[in-house]
């Protein structure tokens, strides 16, 4: 039997391993201590989370290794020994869960249509135990890599790059590697990105029986389109009479979906739109923009709060490249630049905009944050940045990229479809000497970030294989 035989015969080892360290909640929260003291940095699920891939690896014959909980890794020493190591850099750590979920986010059940479902059945958990798998069968093959291996497991992906930070200072960088983060065949560049707030404080406080905002909420985190966001209005009777008939309308003249109810002495507007990951919002609705907009046709106590509001609907709208906000860039090999607002938040002191952009590779960031802020030149908004990550290319013609295709297309036989740039951020950043590779194929519909995300059975089972075939060629003679 050779090693990809090996893998078909451990599908439902794979299957029930995915179901376990999908039931782990492992989001993103703040740090906890045990009664002992230990540090739990990402909280209590990721921690989970953390402790059962290693588990999972160490009774699969592996040495594991826990770097103070900061990350981890599945290690295949190789008898040369050395400190060089290919690096398999994954993350357990998943994006909230949003709403509209048809099952429990952190139970796997299979629906019987060839998919699983679950939060991180595809980003990233799903493609690390498939990775975990490649090496076990290529192990029990009785195969001896000329390097070490390991199967990183890094803990806040989605929200940072602590993990990544502690993990490569005290363990080192990969000579060489991938992460299982995106898409196949393989991802030879990536976009730019940038995290940043818009914020605007409001000076002057409207009298309490004025018709005011409130609360405005929208979004789970920068990277991801809003799906719900709701606004709580305190007015007089006359005033919920009139901005119920109005969301009426506007649901009626948009097709957008908009709710009012009454909350107490306070109106409550609901918007609602389609989740998405925030480097493809165009397979989502932005609800933050669908709610700003009905806003936009309400005249507010505060002028100050109006402006911001004017200034969302004639800036940035439903943009999806910074078209009227001054960061509009592309070039040939990346495409325009990738506009999203991640999260919106408002009171009666200060609004604030969470955004997220992607960056074409010949940009920079001192390029999109001057555009932008040449637009907010002469307003109240001042622009704070959270977060930088420069844009990475290797190119086609590459050695490395070539083995990478040629993995791909031996096990697949696609022949046609060719290595990318994509806006999405991945370890690739982070670690060095590293390319996203996988997991998702083309035709695969792309769930992430998502509520109902899902899992093809058989994109599990075949990316197993194409890992195990690119760590053959990378790491044995």
């Amino acid at each position: 039997m050779g090693y990809l035989e090996r893998i078909d015969a451990y599908k439902d080892d794979m299957l029930k391993a995915l179901a376990e360290i999908v039931s782990k909640p492992s989001v993103n929260a703040d740090p906890a201590r045990t009664a002992d003291g230990v540090l739990y940095p990402f909280g209590q699920g990721v921690q989970e989370a953390l402790e059962c891939m290693l588990d999972m690896g160490k009774s699969l014959g592996f040495d594991t290794y826990n770097d103070d909980n900061y990350a981890g890794h599945i290690e295949w020493k190789s008898e040369n020994g050395g400190s060089e190591y290919f690096g398999i850099v994954g993350h357990l750590d998943v994006v909230p869960v949003g709403t509209d979920w048809s099952t429990d986010p952190f139970t796997m059940v299979d629906k019987g249509d060839g998919f699983v479902y679950g939060r991180g059945t595809s980003d990233d958990k799903g493609p690390v135990v498939a990775c975990l798998y490649a090496l076990k069968a290529l192990k029990d093959e009785g195969l001896e890599p000329k390097m070490n291996i390991r199967l990183v497991l890094g803990l806040d992906e989605e929200t940072g790059h602590i993990s990544a930070d502690h993990y490569t200072e005290h363990c080192g960088q990969p000579s060489l590697g991938f992460t299982p983060d995106a898409d196949f065949p393989l991802v030879n560049g990536e976009l730019g990105i940038l995290i940043f707030e818009l914020a605007q404080k409001f000076n002057v406080k409207p009298a309490k029986d004025a018709m005011r905002l409130t609360k405005l909420e929208g979004g789970v985190a920068p990277n991801a389109v809003p799906a719900y966001a709701k606004a709580v209005i305190a007015g007089s009777k006359e005033h919920y009479e009139l901005i119920s008939d109005r969301a009426k309308m506007y649901a009626e003249e948009t097709g957008y979906k908009l709710k009012t109810k009454k909350q107490g002495s306070s109106l409550v507007i609901e918007a609602f739109g389609t989740a998405a990951h925030g480097a493809h919002p165009d397979l989502g609705l932005n609800a933050v923009s669908i709610l700003m907009g009905f806003l936009g046709r309400i005249s507010f106590a505060s002028e100050e709060l109006n402006e911001f509001i004017d200034f969302y609907n004639d800036h940035i709208g439903f943009d999806l490249h910074g078209e009227r906000i001054g960061c509009f860039f592309e070039d040939k090999p990346s495409g325009p630049l990738i506009f999203n607002v991640g999260m919106a938040n408002i009171n009666e002191d200060i609004a604030t905009l969470s955004i997220n952009i992607r960056y074409p590779i010949k940009s920079t960031d001192d390029q999109v944050l001057g555009g932008i802020e040449s637009v907010l030149d002469g307003t109240r908004i001042g622009l704070v940045t959270r977060a930088v990550q420069k844009p990475i290319h290797c190119h086609r013609a590459d050695p490395i990229c070539q083995t990478y295709m040629k993995a791909y297309r031996d096990e697949t036989g696609d022949m046609e479809t060719d290595a990318m740039i994509i806006g999405g951020g991945t370890y690739a950043k982070m670690f060095n000497n590293i390319l996203a590779f996988g997991a998702a194929f083309p035709d695969d519909e792309n769930t992430m970030h998502q509520a109902d995300e899902k899992f093809s059975i058989d994109s599990f089972m075949k990316m197993a294989r194409v890992y195990a075939r690119a760590i053959e060629a990378f790491c044995f003679e």
